[in-house]
């Protein structure tokens, strides 16, 4: 499979960029989204049996784009100095210390990620119009604190990066199958807000 890994320019630290390193993240991600969404599809079509998949923005094609993820998401192990590091970060001198996997999805995984949830928020917004790009800003505790996210679901905002690493993640670790990128859909397309 010919793939190009995405490189952004920025540490993907949310809570510690400056709220312009933020805003500059937002645009950045908008702006190179059609390339993404390109380069996933190339890769997509360049597989045995997917020769005909379309990004098209339908619900449907999220059924095969879903089994296709789902056979190229990879783990790799993580360094001793990686698991220090989380070990220090996560436990801390917790007198009840959380287990740390020793594995981590490989860079092509997460990229694989951040453009199939590219893809995902195409999707919405093409079958949504209701649906907005927006950036939380209030409390640096928030889960998507200064991600870009699409506002206008019930009860909260929807964050399509995150949601498919979370996904590649259940991937790789078998507890979830190709089918949950389309119940994903489905599920959030449920909590949309209904004009008024």
């Amino acid at each position: 499979m010919t793939y190009k890994v995405i490189q952004p320019p920025f540490t993907l630290k949310f809570r510690e960029m400056s709220r312009k390193e933020l805003t500059d993240y937002f645009q950045w991600l908008l702006g190179i989204l059609p390339d993404r969404i390109n380069e996933l599809s190339n890769a997509v079509r360049l597989t045995p049996g997917f020769e005909t998949w379309r990004p098209d923005k339908t619900p449907a094609s999220l059924d095969a784009l879903g089994h296709w993820l789902a056979d190229h998401v990879e783990k790799r192990q993580r360094t001793e100095e990686e698991l220090r590091e989380l070990n220090e970060k996560i436990n801390g001198g917790s007198p009840y210390p959380i287990d740390i996997s020793g594995e981590e999805l490989t860079n092509k995984t997460f990229s694989l990620a951040m453009d199939t949830g590219m893809y995902l928020s195409q999707v919405f917004l093409q079958n949504h119009s209701s649906l907005r790009w927006t950036q939380e800003f209030g409390n640096k505790k928030y889960v998507d604190y200064g991600q870009p996210v699409l506002a206008e679901f019930n009860p909260a905002p929807f964050n399509p990066v995150r949601t498919m690493v979370t996904l590649a993640y259940g991937l790789a670790d078998k507890t979830k199958d190709g089918r949950r990128l389309r119940e994903v859909y489905d599920r959030w397309a449920n909590k949309v807000r209904s004009k008024a």
